[in-house]
């Protein structure tokens, strides 16, 4: 099951206000899709590559648009989607998030 920590959330309502600044029907698309590619963690979780900054293979990426989305593989049965992040911004993520 894919759970999402607050601060991702926080990060989803953050692209989705910046989005839809310009256009609401963007601004859902891009987040219905981000939402979209975390239900294939359900069957896949380890379809992401493993973040370089952090080189723990529990801890991995999605690139989706513009934006590296990150979770944490904490078992089987266990998914949690830690941060989504612009592609050019710096990672500031530690292991303990």
């Amino acid at each position: 099951m894919v759970k999402w920590s607050n601060s991702a959330k926080y990060d989803l309502r953050q692209i989705y206000e910046y989005i839809s600044n310009n256009s609401k029907i963007y601004g859902k698309k891009v987040i219905d899709d981000i939402v979209r590619r975390t239900e294939q963690l359900n069957r896949f979780s380890s379809s992401g590559r493993i973040v370089e900054e952090l080189n723990n293979p529990r801890i991995r990426e999605i690139l989706i648009y513009s934006y590296r989305l990150i979770y944490q593989i904490k078992s089987e049965e266990e998914i949690e989607v830690l941060a989504i992040v612009h592609a050019k911004r710096q990672l500031k993520l530690t292991e303990n998030d």
